[in-house]
């Protein structure tokens, strides 16, 4: 048995495959298990580990860049369910002549939520009463099965008889919780600041001003500017001062004869006086 280290995958044969993929070669070696592919420093798009002995496909890093993986004759009868958060972006898995046998050993491929080929030839799971409608109904993206397109009537058997993918009955996650990220600046909200209430219009002792000033006035415009103003409720520049004072009125002016009955009144009290 052979490890799989960082040395033996810098070693490996690195190369553009058909396709343009960037795909690195560790077919075999007699590689146990998987492991170390974090040297990889996730800089592949595809991965061979055809021709091995691995047992279980588990124990892969996050790679978030790899898209095709080959695991071709080994003796794989376990896949981990932690496989589709480990390869978020996979889309083609060929496990050609493993140890699969029963559908239960495949539910773990249904996380892998963006798979569109899939090949499980030569494992007696494939032998299996209704294998392909599971894993068409597993596998909502699945376009290739076995080297065999998927058809429209075959996806609508596989939700007749398995029911719609979990996916889709699922109710929506949560958002996600927000997390602490060291050097991260943190802006804290202000207090919403209560709007002080706006005093439009002016205030009874600035309606009593403009009275006395119209009273006041010596011409027609004078007076209708005011009255203007007294009605749309917009303040004068002249006026706008007055606004906490009091206004002291001055009473109007009396001519004709009313004033010269006011002056006998006032005669007549002070010679009562005397």
């Amino acid at each position: 048995m052979v490890r799989l280290t960082a040395d033996l995958i810098l070693r490996s044969p690195q190369y553009f495959n058909a396709v343009r993929e960037r795909e690195i070669d560790l077919r075999g070696n007699k590689i146990a298990a998987v492991e170390n592919l974090g040297a990889t420093e996730d800089q592949y798009d595809s991965i061979d580990i055809s021709d091995n002995e691995i047992v279980k496909l588990e124990n892969f890093p996050y790679l978030k860049r790899l898209t095709t993986l080959l695991v071709n004759n080994n003796r794989i009868a376990r896949i981990s369910p932690s496989l589709g958060a480990a390869l978020p972006k996979l889309e083609t898995l060929v496990l050609t002549n493993n140890r699969l046998v029963n559908l239960v050993d495949l539910d773990p491929l249904g996380m892998l939520v963006n798979l569109q080929t899939l090949c499980l030839l030569d494992n007696l799971v494939t032998k299996k009463p209704q294998y392909r409608f599971y894993l068409i109904n597993k596998l909502p993206k699945l376009r290739l099965l076995d080297f065999k397109k998927v058809k429209l009537k075959e996806r609508q058997e596989a939700n007749r008889q398995f029911g719609m993918p979990e996916k889709e009955n699922a109710a929506p996650s949560p958002p996600p919780a927000k997390t602490f990220v060291p050097g991260e600046v943190v802006v804290e909200a202000s207090p919403v600041q209560p709007e002080e209430p706006s005093s439009k219009g002016p205030t009874p002792q600035q309606i009593l001003a403009i009275k006395a000033a119209i009273a006041n006035s010596q011409t027609l415009e004078e007076v209708a500017r005011l009255e203007k103003a007294l009605k749309s409720g917009e303040l004068l520049a002249d006026l706008k001062q007055i606004r906490n004072e009091e206004v002291q009125i001055s009473p109007p002016e009396i001519n004709g004869p009313e004033a010269e009955t006011a002056e006998e009144s006032n005669e007549a009290s002070s010679m009562v006086e005397v």
